[in-house]
């Protein structure tokens, strides 16, 4: 089993088929601004991804890939519009197969990873990870807005027209220029 220090960039590229046979570990980080959808997605352009993954053969002799990715993302506090840094941790479970059909075939519990025959990027399939695995929304934790402006005060009244057609019947009578 082949094993890359932590400290070390992770390989942006690599071949998941001969990385699985083998019973690769890799074991690294990426810069966040290597990944042009996290960045773009998120207030981040500095920092790191810890990743760790383990390619193996399952079980079920499928080919696949099992690890985490965590980072510290900047996001948009929904109360006050400021930044916010937020750990977002991704845990990967994929099955490494060529197509729809071989996705088809895979255990429930591993997610489809289609990479095609020979090299793939990495990044990518650590990237799209990461994106699925932030949140719908950002807050401080703690309060970063007066209590008082999360609620507008007295609830207001609406007051409804008894008949929808009273607006019609109105134009209906008013005199034609």
């Amino acid at each position: 089993m082949f094993k890359t220090p932590s400290n070390k960039v992770l390989p942006r590229q690599g071949d998941p088929r001969k990385f699985a046979q083998h019973g690769v570990v890799l074991e690294g980080y990426i810069a966040v601004s290597d990944l042009a959808r996290v960045t773009e997605a998120t207030e981040s352009s500095g920092g790191e991804v810890q990743v760790k993954l383990e390619f193996k053969i399952s079980e079920e002799k499928k080919k696949v890939v099992v690890g985490t990715a965590h980072a510290e993302l900047s996001l948009i506090c929904q109360r006050c519009l400021e930044p916010v840094t937020v750990p977002v941790q991704s845990d990967i479970s994929l099955g490494i197969v060529w197509d729809e059909e071989g996705a088809n075939k895979l255990p429930p519990h591993f997610e489809p990873w289609i990479t095609g025959e020979g090299i793939t990027d990495l990044y990518d399939m650590i990237e799209e990870e990461l994106l699925l695995s932030l949140p719908a929304v950002a807050y401080h934790e703690e309060p970063c807005i007066d209590s008082k402006l999360y609620s507008s005060g007295k609830p207001v009244e609406v007051k409804r027209e008894k008949n929808p057609f009273q607006v019609l019947e109105q134009l209906k009578s008013s005199p034609k220029p």
